[in-house]
């Protein structure tokens, strides 16, 4: 693991501490699986140790379908999370997703003064179709992380840092060495290193810790 540094219906809720200041986190899906999955359970939990996360589903999804919604009604309903959020949290709020939820995170931070930074894990950078999908992110006005697996098809690696040196925010990029679309690596890998998945996904929580506090949030 590297990391590299550069200048709708809330299904459910947990709670961490970060020192000296309570961070709200909205926690986006990815396209093709709810915020009810092992994953996004997963890292809901993970990620409270860093404040309240508070999860949702697009309508899509909440409906039982296998197709998104398109861009506005995505955004509109990521906007709307958000604002249920913040009703219930006075403090700085991070938006975070996997994949999709994550890309729509940053239309969303465009437009939304008081988001304090974004979290991207998996961002698609490149659609099934492989074309590049960078408009959004050469346009943000938030710093933002991105996790990343060197297997990801949608995120060539080369392509984000040419992407992340052209933007204009602060950007961190960590690396996860064999990981794929959800940030899962190889077996061969963990056992050549003498490592586990879990201690990969701590290191990521650690470089998230870092992410935050450079963030000086209040």
């Amino acid at each position: 693991m590297v990391s590299h540094r550069r200048a709708s219906d809330h299904l459910g809720t947990v709670s961490g501490t970060f020192p000296g200041v309570a961070i709200g986190i909205l926690f986006a899906h990815g396209a093709g699986a709810p915020s009810s999955s092992a994953w996004m359970q997963r890292y809901a939990t993970l990620l409270a140790r860093f404040g309240r996360v508070v999860s949702f589903d697009y309508p899509y999804m909440a409906a039982g379908r296998s197709t998104p919604d398109r861009l506005p009604a995505l955004v509109a309903a990521h906007r709307k999370a958000l604002a249920d959020l913040r009703r219930e949290h006075a403090g700085p709020v991070v938006l975070a997703g996997k994949s999709m939820g994550g890309r729509i995170g940053c239309h969303v931070a465009n437009d939304e003064d008081d988001v304090a930074g974004l979290l991207c894990f998996g961002y698609p950078l490149r659609s099934q179709q492989g074309v590049l999908r960078d408009e959004v992110l050469r346009a943000l006005r938030r710093p933002v992380f991105f996790a990343q697996g060197t297997r990801d098809a949608l995120c060539p690696l080369p392509t984000l840092e040419t992407v992340r040196s052209e933007m204009s925010v602060h950007t961190e990029l960590h690396v996860v060495p064999t990981g794929d679309h959800s940030l899962l690596a190889t077996k061969t890998h963990l056992r050549h290193e003498g490592t586990s998945q879990e201690d990969l996904e701590a290191a990521l929580m650690d470089a998230i810790g870092r992410f935050l506090a450079r963030l000086q949030l209040r």
